[in-house]
């Protein structure tokens, strides 16, 4: 398999799938402005949409979406127990957390990242992504994980996007769940894994 990706973006959610599940894969990073491949390839080619993460497959075949992605990567190994069985309601709340996290948390803060959006429209983003956290911490003041205790393709997406916060100036201290899960998560190995192998592949030129 072969992971497009690029740093600082939803991408890193496959990607600590893939090292949580000790897959074999290859690295491929994205210009998200040019759309050039650090391997000299066109990534419209890849994924016509345009945006990462892309997992090509030993078939040829090409996945995008998120969502997806982390559900059949977690399918190769089930007995690692980063998703529920098909089929079963735990599933389907593994997925509405997915949704929660693509459409209110991803969808949400992405807006934040318009360096020209005027300052009272930026604070009603904020205010409604505020909400959300709050609704967040409530259930991680329950359970360490968002699926109860143990972690799952959920929490590796949540995780990716709240990376995004410092960017935008939001503190995650003010929920202190929230703060917790993510120093948890961030000390995983898997985690640093990743991160150090994001690194290792060069900017595109």
């Amino acid at each position: 398999m072969k992971l497009y990706f690029a740093p600082g973006t939803c991408s890193l959610s496959p990607h600590i799938v893939l090292q949580e599940l000790g897959l074999p894969y290859g690295l491929v990073r994205v210009d998200n402005r040019s759309k050039r491949l650090s391997d000299g390839g066109d990534f419209l080619a890849v994924n016509p949409k345009g945006y990462v993460a892309a997992l090509r497959l030993d078939t040829g075949e090409v996945l995008t979406e998120g969502p997806a992605l982390v559900q059949y990567l977690a399918d190769l190994k089930p007995e690692a127990g980063l998703a529920p069985p098909n089929g079963t309601l735990e599933r389907v709340r593994l997925q509405e957390w997915l949704s929660v996290v693509g459409s209110e948390i991803h969808a949400g803060s992405a807006p934040l990242f318009d360096k020209d959006l005027p300052d009272a429209v930026r604070e009603r983003f904020k205010s409604r992504l505020f909400r959300r956290f709050d609704w967040i911490e409530a259930a991680l003041a329950r359970t360490p994980y968002l699926m109860g205790e143990g972690f799952t393709v959920a929490d590796a997406s949540l995780f990716a996007v709240l990376g995004w916060m410092p960017g935008f100036g939001i503190e995650l201290a003010r929920w202190p769940a929230i703060a917790a899960y993510v120093r948890g998560i961030a000390a995983r190995p898997s985690v640093a894994a990743a991160l150090a192998r994001e690194a290792a592949v060069p900017a595109v030129a």
